[in-house]
């Protein structure tokens, strides 16, 4: 039997690649069988979970960021015609600038150049990762464009997100970590309210359409893209549901483990997974902290492990092995 390994990253510190390599070295030191399996749930980490699990090829394309700066970008090109393109690479806040950030000239026309190049590459599915925009243009740029390089020729689009919000409250949600001041939020609000009856369909009560600023919104009602969540694409993406078949155990993990985790998370769509499963199969939680309010969340977990580095994460990859192997569940 395997132990599935599926993490997220410990944000800003591991990738979810690095975690569930360490914690998979520990569990094979301890006499068992790992199965990694890196995840995101739509934000940081998303595009690579996606290509590594369709296989896809990184390629280069031009764009520009959200202030209209001449950058470059990595689309994921699978077998099959699915593309991969995460919006942070263009349109996100560490794209490369060399002056402060304007929240409210901030455009998503770079995304919208990545994705028309990934239809210039053969590409008929295109998997948008939502996360870690600058922008609160309600993807007027993106949509732009797409219009400008032909449209979608066929093409279809499915952004993946981490959140439910929806389009007109996409400034007050998310405008302050994106540099906007009360009076910015006020004028992006006004934005994307007069963008909502513009629009040849108005994404204003429709889940999700806030993410990136309301870039998915604009998606969602020129192109009619699907807006999913990104912990489910993932786990779709890496045949999540296969593998736990034949799971003795899953080993998930995040930086820190809080009140949020349940509310969308990677690790609330696996529990999700393995209660539908229908098996009793111990999960694990590898934590670099755990919140002082967690309350009755803990009890979806066999055992929480605090790990901080890679060292402490082969750590507990050990640990969890010799303790399942011995029919135990981990203990601190």
């Amino acid at each position: 039997m395997t132990i599935v390994v599926a993490p997220d990253s410990f944000k800003g510190t591991y990738s979810a690649l690095e975690v569930a390599t360490a914690l998979a070295a520990g569990i094979s030191d301890g006499g068992g069988r790992a199965m990694p399996l890196p995840v995101a749930d739509g934000g940081e980490g998303t595009f690579d979970a996606i290509c590594r699990s369709l296989a896809a090829t990184a390629l280069t394309v031009r764009a520009q960021n959200p202030w209209g700066e001449p950058i470059t970008a990595t689309i994921g090109v699978a077998a099959d015609g699915t593309a991969v393109v995460e919006v942070a690479q263009a349109s996100g806040l560490t794209a490369g600038r060399n002056t402060p950030h304007d929240a409210l000239a901030a455009s998503t026309y770079g995304t919208g150049m990545v994705i028309a190049a990934a239809i210039d590459r053969g590409a008929q599915h295109i998997m948008v990762a939502a996360g870690g925009s600058a922008t609160t243009d309600g993807g007027a740029g993106a949509v732009r464009a797409i219009h400008d390089n032909g449209g979608l020729r066929g093409a279809r689009i499915t952004v993946l997100s981490d959140v439910t919000t929806r389009f007109l409250d996409a400034p007050q949600v998310f405008g302050p970590q994106k540099g906007a001041d009360p009076a910015s939020i006020m004028l992006l609000e006004a934005r994307l309210n007069r963008l909502s009856v513009e629009y040849p369909r108005n994404p204003a009560g429709v889940p999700r359409s806030g993410a990136a600023g309301g870039l998915s919104g604009g998606l969602w009602a020129h192109f009619g893209a699907d807006l999913v969540s990104g912990a489910d694409a993932v786990l779709d993406a890496a045949d999540f549901d296969e593998h736990l078949k034949s799971a003795a155990a899953v080993v998930v993990g995040e930086g820190r483990l809080d009140s949020q985790t349940g509310q969308g998370k990677i690790i609330s769509a696996i529990l999700a997974r393995v209660q539908k499963s229908g098996r009793r199969i111990p999960v694990v939680a590898v934590v670099g902290s755990v919140a002082a309010d967690l309350g009755a969340y803990a009890e979806n977990f066999t055992d929480i492990l605090i790990a901080t580095d890679p060292a402490e994460m082969h750590q507990a990859g050990r640990k969890i092995a010799r303790l399942l192997n011995a029919g135990a569940p981990p203990e601190n």
